[in-house]
């Protein structure tokens, strides 16, 4: 349960940068967004607290912190148009395998 909790807050990882982006604008301030945003870092703050009861403290927080950056990574190319190069796909692609090398290791 504990490995499950942790995807689901590295999950969460990805959705407060997101409500930041949508939440500040050139029109202004979107407070929904910013209100996700600000859930997002409880409730995946939350989980990891809950992960760390059985998985090592240094090996959950790389999860945590490896699963939002790629996942922001990509989205921020698919959604948001951000710059995409081989040195940032590789980059990134080295943060998955060192996620999947901690969860089975």
């Amino acid at each position: 349960m504990a490995w499950t909790f942790l995807i689901i807050a590295g999950l969460l990882e990805i959705g407060w940068p997101i409500g930041l982006k949508l939440g500040w604008t050139d029109s202004g301030l979107h407070v929904l967004w910013v209100a996700f945003a600000i859930l997002c870092i409880i409730m995946s703050g939350a989980l990891l607290l809950f992960a760390q009861r059985t998985i090592p403290m240094g090996t959950a927080y790389a999860v945590w912190t490896g699963i939002g950056a790629a996942g922001t990574f990509i989205v921020g190319i698919v959604a948001f148009g951000d710059a995409v190069s081989s040195m940032r796909l590789i980059s990134a692609g080295l943060i998955i395998v060192g996620v999947i090398g901690l969860k089975f290791s």
